[in-house]
């Protein structure tokens, strides 16, 4: 069991690591994104992003206030002045572009990754389902309802089921797993996708897509950016930019006449300057680039989003329905415990489960099979013809399964099943006393209870146990600990579902539920105004998907279900529900504390422009220069650049995302306004401070 939970662990720290490992500037990147990041200047490009376009604006007057200078000899203002203001400004402009063109890359690139998987595919594809010879064809032409033969070594052409047949598929081109998975006809395991290879055997796959619209047209969509929806806050923040945005070009248009009021004048270079320095420019160039890395942060995770809002509901998520089995326990009971009847030893009974198990190929007759041996050492018996064995399979009916061995008739299953039998042999066989308080205790901690018996007497009980996924128990607390509240989805009686939601740590459960009262218990929650998620991949699934405000459908359920969630899991992880949280969460934090850095940094910079411009005609206003710069040229100069460069900065912040830890609200805000808040008014001090020391000492201005 320990090997099970073991590797469990190992395969979250393999993802973690992966995307750890994962380069955020690249060379050959970055060079794309600079070539991308000039042709990005065209204002017909820009004018999506309002903030940078009117940058772009002020750059393009101090370059025609720079150049009618030149031309007419007039030096009103240092010409090295202004031509290092528009030097700088330009520069602002392009580190802004590439901010979005490095995360535009980084999904290009991806996509390219997963355009060499599709390039050139051709199917076998044949009318009927027997037919072996099939017309080898482009995978252009296959259209939803084609069948095509796919023998070991060739790659899959269409999305679809499997049809016929079971094979071993290598599906690391599109889901990063390098471990081969089955797949095979009937059941929740027959989805393939396009660009997958057949590694052994055959199948026959019904195609479920037309071309352009298999998972990989749609990841590649996705990681280009082409079908990529600005989320509700990222719209409304782009609303709250562009307001101040107007604000502050009103406010920098009526200073000039306040200055001439006072007998005074103040150039182009410098009015552009003081609104570069009052908008709220590094946000501005950083918020597209947040977006798109959240979408390729969740296709490192191997999730789909197939709208901008499910990105966003998954950060505002405050209810999490869970489904017990595969999702917060492994799925199978693994037995735990042997717990023999009065005057009958553990290794007695151990020994007789064993021989009861030989034939059970299950995963709960494997496990006690593997305990038995680590418990006591007892190994696998070499059996043959001469020990007249008869093998007993489990039947609904009989409720039992087990062996009969020389002699000796050896079963273990339900309770009464197990009682009406022994008596069967024997109607007088005594019943231990110890045997109802047993199998009690089992039932009242949330395991299942086997009981075993040899001839007409009864050995003992094997406690089945439901096993946590690895890991499971410290998310739910950290979900639990953020005020999300999770709740258990079960079949299971009360006192099991009780049982095993109180060992997992979830905030209430749902016994002997039915597979509508999950979409009934989604109405009740949006009803009273919460944010739900699930994840889910039945039929009956399907309505309580399409409900959700976060539906993860896995990739290997049925159609109905991957078509009404609005998130697909490719690796079919029940478990991905709160890694697809905590990545929505991550999306939410990045761009608040940059938005509260970008905001707390331009106190700074009034400190600086402020008294430049104005102290000639408001003396009054030489008090606010604490940072003593040395000239007012050098201080319009010096916070020009730092406003330039704090933005390629924060670049790998915003791609990387702020690291995300459970916390409560009261929380995150503290550290938001400590880290971000103040950093964000601190750092432009001494950055300003710095490059005006540098400055002076260039004799730049």
């Amino acid at each position: 069991m320990s090997k099970i939970l073991e590797k469990e662990n190992q395969t979250n720290n393999s993802q973690n690591n992966n995307e750890k490992k994962t380069k955020l500037l690249q060379a050959d990147l970055v060079k794309d994104a600079l070539i991308n990041s000039i042709k990005k200047l065209n204002p017909v490009e820009l004018v999506k992003n309002p903030v940078i376009f009117c940058v772009e604006l002020g750059a393009i007057l101090t370059t025609i206030f720079l150049i009618t200078n030149l031309v007419q000899s007039n030096h009103d203002e240092s010409l090295l002045f202004t031509s290092q203001i528009t030097i700088w400004l330009w520069f602002t402009v392009i580190f802004a572009n590439f901010a979005e063109a490095i995360a535009e890359s980084r999904g290009k690139a991806q996509a390219d990754s997963l355009r060499k998987s599709k390039k050139d595919l051709n199917a076998k594809k044949i009318t009927s389902i027997e037919d072996r010879i099939g017309q080898i064809v482009d995978a252009s032409v296959l259209r939803k309802g084609d069948l095509i033969l796919v023998e070991a070594g060739s790659v899959i052409a269409a999305d679809g089921e499997v049809i016929k047949g079971v094979a071993s598929i290598d599906e690391s081109a599109i889901t990063g797993e390098s471990a081969p998975v089955i797949r095979e006809s009937g059941g929740d395991r027959s989805a393939v996708i396009a660009g997958t290879r057949v590694l052994s055997d055959w199948i026959v796959v019904g195609v479920r897509s037309n071309p352009g619209e298999s998972f990989l047209d749609k990841m590649i969509e996705l990681v280009e950016g082409a079908v990529r929806q600005k989320t509700p806050n990222e719209i409304a923040l782009s609303i709250l930019l562009i307001s101040l945005t107007i604000v502050f070009l009103l406010a920098t248009a009526t200073v000039q006449p306040y200055v001439i009021y006072a007998g005074k004048s103040s150039t182009i270079t410098k009015l552009v300057s003081l609104f570069v320095a009052l908008a709220p420019t590094t946000i501005g160039a950083l918020l597209s680039a947040i977006g798109i890395a959240g979408m390729n942060r969740l296709l490192q995770i191997n999730v789909l989003a197939f709208s901008g809002r499910s990105v966003e509901a998954s950060g505002d998520v405050d209810i999490v329905i869970l489904d017990k089995t595969g999702t917060i326990t492994l799925g199978n009971r693994q037995a735990a415990e042997f717990i023999p009847v009065k005057n009958i030893t553990e290794k007695e009974l151990a020994e007789v489960a064993q021989f009861a198990s030989l034939s059970d190929e299950t995963p709960e007759g494997r496990s006690v099979v593997i305990l038995a041996k680590e418990r006591f050492n007892i190994r696998e018996h070499n059996l043959g013809e001469k020990d007249n064995l008869v093998f007993v399979p489990f039947t609904a009916n009989s409720r039992m399964s087990g062996v009969d061995f020389n002699g000796d008739v050896i079963r273990k299953g339900a309770t009464d099943s197990v009682i009406e039998f022994v008596k069967s042999l024997k109607k007088d066989t005594v019943i231990p006393e110890d045997l109802k308080a047993i199998v009690e205790k089992i039932s009242r901690s949330g395991g299942t209870p086997l009981v075993v018996s040899k001839n007409n007497q009864i050995m003992g009980v094997i406690y089945l146990k439901d096993i946590l996924k690895g890991g499971i128990k410290e998310k739910i607390q950290g979900l639990n600990y953020v005020g999300i509240k999770t709740i258990m989805v079960t079949g299971d009686n009360p006192l099991t579902a009780a049982a095993i939601s109180a060992e997992a740590g979830v905030s209430d459960f749902v016994a002997e539920a039915k597979p509508e009262d999950k979409l009934d218990l989604i109405k009740k929650y949006q009803a009273q105004g919460h944010m739900v998620a699930m994840i889910g991949d039945g039929t009956n699934d399907a309505p309580a998907l399409a409900q959700a405000d976060v539906g993860v459908a896995m990739n290997t359920g049925t159609a109905a279900a991957r078509e009404a969630g609005n998130m697909l899991d490719l690796d079919s992880n029940p478990s991905k529900l709160i890694q697809v949280i905590e990545v929505g969460k991550k999306i939410l934090i990045t761009r608040g504390s940059l938005t509260t850095f970008s905001i707390a940094n331009d106190i700074a910079k009034y400190f600086a422009i402020l008294p430049a411009m104005f102290s000639a005609v408001y003396p009054e206003l030489s008090s606010m220069n604490i940072m003593y710069l040395s000239s007012p040229e050098s201080a319009v100069l010096s916070a020009i650049i730092f406003n330039a460069l704090v933005i390629p900065a924060l670049i790998p912040l915003a791609l990387k995302g702020v690291d995300y830890k459970p916390a409560t609200a009261t929380e995150l805000l503290r550290k938001n306004l400590l880290v971000y808040g103040l950093g964000g008014i601190i750092s432009p001090f001494i950055g300003i401070k710095i490059i005006d020391l540098v400055v002076s000492f260039l004799h730049l201005a």
